[in-house]
């Protein structure tokens, strides 16, 4: 059986005031056509369907769109909801969708039930685990400690009924697909900008997934193992921060073997409609025809532009927009800025490529469900050039 596993759709979500619904579309286009083009057999989708609990109009009708696709091929689905997802929101008309083969997890309730497959080689069982807080895993189970994410998830699926073989003697694989900030033995997976909520004590250790034949996690926006190749990342379909301008975003085909076997794992390659590309340099190269022109790039791209010019530029924006309509953030690189410590190119900041306005701008938009206005952005930057003085 081939399983194709995505994650991080987040609709509706917006970076730098820049709509990205119609980018969503066109890279969900591609994971409908992947399903008959690679013989996809089941869909895996772990979580953060939407961006925000309260998604707009467009963003569910988006959603509906996708669902509705994938219930026209003919291939079961399986849905959990993430932590930017209302788990109520996720299970509307459940029973109704599991008609059509979408499978969408129910609020918990202190069970899991799994959707039940099967190929040539026997039963598949597929358990979607919805994002889960310590406190709702307290209420369903009060006789067990559970004092971290850690233990929740180990109760939880403790008390799923994993079976080892079907009535007819055949071993089962199960699978997992759930969405939470997973841990290896302490070592965190790579992260970006866009998931500094992720990490301290809301990680669950990958250990409790050992029961699984292979896990398929969200949460995460990068695609990567975590502990074993089999317990793994499917990234977010799009580069939803200025920190992920590096490298491709993709889908996860998995090729479910014999019990006991390592799945095979694939990566397959999502094309956005605009890429988002850092362009870093004085403004005079920035929009000469060598760069705007350079091969397998797109002046309709998404840019991320930092100025290393000595001296702002007057209308520096204005002029890169009329090479670059697409334009999302400017900002300077050059002795002045890194003095003042306020400098946002990539290669200054810290690991995770986000310099401290970044993080405070993720932050601020986490906490409030909105960007930073030009003027509060012009306050955090005032600020921060006087802690660093100091």
């Amino acid at each position: 059986m081939r399983l194709l596993h995505i994650s991080d759709l987040h609709i509706g979500k917006s970076v730098c005031e820049f709509s990205l619904l119609e980018d969503q579309r066109h890279v969900l286009e591609q994971v409908i056509g992947m399903i008959g083009g690679r013989g996809v057999d089941a869909v895996l989708v772990a979580g953060d369907l939407y961006d925000r609990s309260m998604p707009s109009a467009d963003a569910v009708a988006l959603v509906d769109w996708f669902l509705a696709q994938l219930a026209a091929t003919g291939v079961p689905a399986i849905v959990t909801a993430g932590n930017h997802d209302s788990a109520e929101r996720v299970a509307y008309a459940s029973s109704l969708l599991a008609n059509q083969g979408i499978h969408v997890s129910p609020v918990f309730d202190g069970h899991i039930e799994p959707v039940r497959l099967t190929d040539e080689l026997g039963p598949i069982d597929v358990w979607p685990i919805p994002f889960l807080q310590p406190a709702t895993v307290r209420h369903f189970f009060p006789d067990e400690q559970v004092l971290d994410y850690t233990d929740a998830l180990r109760v939880v699926i403790g008390a799923c009924e994993l079976r080892d073989a079907d009535e007819e003697g055949r071993r089962v694989r199960n699978v997992c697909v759930a969405h939470q900030f997973v841990t290896s033995g302490g070592i965190s997976p790579e992260r970006c900008a866009s998931e500094l909520s992720l990490g301290g004590m809301d990680n669950v250790d990958a250990s409790v997934f050992d029961p699984f034949y292979y896990v398929a996690l969200g949460h995460v926006h990068g695609a990567q193992r975590v502990g074993r190749d089999a317990v793994r990342y499917s990234g977010s379909i799009l580069k939803y921060s200025l920190s992920e301008w590096r490298g491709q975003k993709s889908a996860t085909l998995v090729e479910l073997g014999k019990p006991g076997d390592e799945p095979a794992i694939e990566l397959a390659a999502l094309e956005p409609l605009h890429d988002l590309r850092r362009l870093r340099g004085p403004l005079e190269r920035l929009v000469s025809s060598e760069v705007a022109g350079e091969p397998g790039t797109s002046r309709e791209d998404y840019i991320y532009a930092v100025l290393t010019d000595e001296n702002p530029v007057l209308d520096a924006l204005a002029q890169l927009r009329e090479v670059y309509p697409n334009v999302m953030s400017l900002e300077y690189d050059n002795a002045r800025t890194r003095a003042a410590g306020v400098s946002s190119d990539a290669s200054a900041a810290g690991e995770d490529g986000a310099s401290p306005l970044d993080l405070f701008c993720e932050f601020y938009e986490l906490q409030n469900g909105s960007e930073l206005t030009d003027a509060q952005r012009g306050v955090v930057v005032d600020e921060l050039k006087k802690i660093e003085e100091k």
